[in-house]
């Protein structure tokens, strides 16, 4: 569904890429997350996939479709939410969505709801039922929560049926409740429609459940995979012990073999049964007993906080 190759943007008198030769692809239906510090590049890379930049050499495809010679094709089959809301706050929810079925061509000017057609009031209807809108969206725009302001951009951007929905910092501004419910309106979405979602955000935790996470920094792909594999590859899992006695047990792991760090708590990498069976031989009464299991936010720590030279390694 979106298949990018050698990507490069430069900016006119840059001293270098803002976006440098990346690729990768999602397929239909898919949860794809691109992640990086910010400056990495991810702005600009979303810029160009939704059409509004253009690269400067390299190619992307949207089900098929170039961005560049075929990129009113493109733009029919996409949906975006930005990072900021870009809702006209002096008209009712209903009516901003009416103006973007409007713009799309998807459907003919009436001066009233009731006055649309029966495909576009069912279509809104659903959307909003579905969303959790319900009669508010006949309510002005300024009268929303932030979070209904969401849920009504998604409503917004699902009304032609987009192949790909691009979401630019989703939940910026939102508190835990309302980014807990709108993930699971969106997981709800890609699932009744198969719509690949593209996300960026620096709420790591949030690609946590993606099929495919892709790190940039500095404008170049540093890492790539599920984030299984991320997280297999690039942090390592350990057990955390410590006791009263630190000397004794310190002396005890190096007496079984146990590679350990730190002075007390001590870090021991895990090694599936032999790490356990060896804990479990331990005499010294232990105080903690832990097992670390890496996050994707670990993963996204260990690439970030990488020397530049040592990013060509990731």
């Amino acid at each position: 569904m979106i298949q990018v190759v050698d990507l490069v943007k430069r900016y006119r008198k840059a001293s270098r890429n803002a976006v440098d030769g990346i690729s990768f692809e999602a397929g239909p239906g898919e949860f794809f997350a691109l992640l990086g510090p910010n400056g990495a590049g991810k702005t600009t890379t979303i810029s160009i996939l939704t059409t509004t930049l253009l690269p400067s050499s390299g190619k992307a495809t949207i089900a098929g479709y170039d961005l560049v010679s075929q990129a009113s094709a493109v733009r029919r089959l996409v949906g975006i939410i930005f990072q900021r809301p870009s809702l006209d706050q002096n008209l009712t929810g209903e009516e901003n969505v009416r103006l973007h079925a409007i713009l799309y061509g998807i459907n003919r000017y009436a001066p009233s709801f009731r006055l649309m057609e029966p495909a576009y009031r069912r279509r809104v209807e659903e959307l909003a039922e579905l969303l959790g809108i319900g009669k508010e969206v006949f309510d002005p725009v300024r009268t929303y929560s932030g979070g209904m302001r969401r849920k009504l951009e998604i409503v917004r951007s699902l009304m032609h049926e987009p192949k790909v929905l691009f979401l630019d910092e989703p939940t910026a501004g939102l508190d835990p409740p309302s980014r807990r419910t709108l993930w699971s309106y969106l997981d709800d979405v890609r699932r009744r429609q198969s719509t690949t979602i593209f996300l960026t955000t620096h709420y790591i935790e949030e690609a946590e459940q993606a099929d495919k996470v892709c790190f940039i920094d500095g404008g170049k792909v540093v890492a790539s995979g599920t984030p299984a594999e991320l997280k297999a590859a690039l942090v390592d899992e350990y057990i955390v012990v410590d006791a009263d006695n630190r000397a004794a047990l310190e002396a005890e792991l190096t007496r079984l073999g146990l590679n350990h760090t730190g002075g007390g708590p001590f870090k021991v990498p895990l090694d599936a049964s032999r790490t356990h069976q060896a804990l479990r031989s331990i005499e010294t009464p232990l105080t903690v007993v832990r097992t670390h299991a890496p996050t994707l936010e670990d993963a996204y720590l260990e690439i970030v906080e990488k020397p530049d030279a040592e990013l060509g390694d990731a």
